[in-house]
């Protein structure tokens, strides 16, 4: 085989996943390395009505200052939103209207949010802040994980809804 018949194949080889990737990202499939949800292959599933309390989804961060620190101290890892932060998979606990209350843990209009602790401290024991609480604003929604750890609106407050992409629907996950 020549040499330059070697290089061709090399690159083509190379090229199929780069063009599996393309088409499976295209098809609304994401991978999950986090630990907030179940790690593996999830998929963005089309959301023809009105988001819902209860409702998992995949969303957008806005570009803001809590987002850009997010990022920094790697809450938020890179992907294709705005600012080139990857979107979060986060549970929909609070609807506009709802109000929040946050002490030791979250209560969404007096109902107490089971495994909602607030963590004073980060993993690397990093100083976290909790948002204040209050009636979730028009066109926001405020967002949750059961995961002890997640970076979820109980740190970064409601986040717009026009950041929603989609329902999150596993795939092939696996706990870790």
């Amino acid at each position: 085989m020549s040499r330059r018949r070697q290089i061709v194949s090399v690159a083509v080889l190379a090229c199929i996943p780069l063009a599996l990737f393309g088409m499976g990202y295209g098809a609304g499939f994401r991978i999950n390395l986090t630990p907030s949800y179940p790690l593996g292959l999830w998929r963005i599933e089309t959301l023809n009505r009105n988001v819902r309390a209860g409702d998992r989804i995949f969303i957008c961060t806005p570009l803001t200052e809590a987002f850009r620190q997010a990022r920094e101290r790697g809450y938020v890892r890179r992907g294709l939103c705005p600012g080139w932060l990857s979107p979060l998979i986060k549970t929909v606990v609070a609807l506009p209207g709802q109000s929040v209350e946050i002490g030791t843990s979250v209560a969404i209009d007096g109902l107490a949010l089971p495994q909602s602790t607030i963590q004073p401290r980060d993993g690397s024991g990093r100083e976290l802040t909790a948002h204040p609480g209050g009636v979730v604003p028009p066109d926001t929604l405020f967002l949750y994980s059961t995961f002890r750890g997640s970076y979820d609106s109980r740190y970064f407050g409601p986040i717009p809804a026009a950041g929603v992409l989609g329902l999150a629907k596993p795939v092939f996950t696996f706990a870790p």
